[in-house]
């Protein structure tokens, strides 16, 4: 088993407290932010930050569905970690002031992949098609941020 990365960035037109506060509200605004491949969200406990666990399913690909179950924590200021108690999927966003009103948010994302030749596939695509899905995200954010 091989771990797979993946990893997207953008640059908001926000501050950086509104973009994290954005991102930590599981109640409100990051349902309205996730994009079609997202489906069956629901927040189980707390709502925002650090606490919170939050289900939904991921539709990496037409065949490629993940459930997932995460456990949210803010280990450092302008962190979100959502652990999948599914799987060992851990995503991590980062938010860091990026000059005058803006802010540069990164995604990480890390989960132990198959072996074999399945495995191989899976680390030369998935990161690709996951970076995509998050690119979507990140524009949404910027949107609703943005206003």
């Amino acid at each position: 088993m091989a771990q797979v990365e993946a990893t997207t960035e953008r640059v908001v037109a926000a501050d950086a407290e509104k973009v994290f506060d954005a991102l930590a509200d599981y109640r409100g605004t990051r349902q309205k932010l996730l994009p079609e491949h997202f489906s069956e969200y629901e927040v189980r406990e707390g709502g925002d930050g650090e606490g919170t666990l939050v289900h939904w399913k991921l539709q990496a690909t037409s065949k490629r569905v993940r459930d997932c179950l995460l456990e949210v924590g803010e280990p450092t200021d302008g962190e979100l970690v959502e652990k999948d108690r599914n799987s060992s999927m851990v995503t991590t966003w980062t938010v860091t002031p990026a000059g005058e009103g803006r802010s540069r948010v990164v995604v990480h994302t890390t989960w132990q992949g198959a072996g074999g030749i399945g495995g191989f596939f899976e680390k030369t695509f998935a990161p690709k098609g996951l970076g995509r899905i998050y690119d979507a995200l990140l524009a949404n954010l910027a949107a609703e941020v943005e206003k």
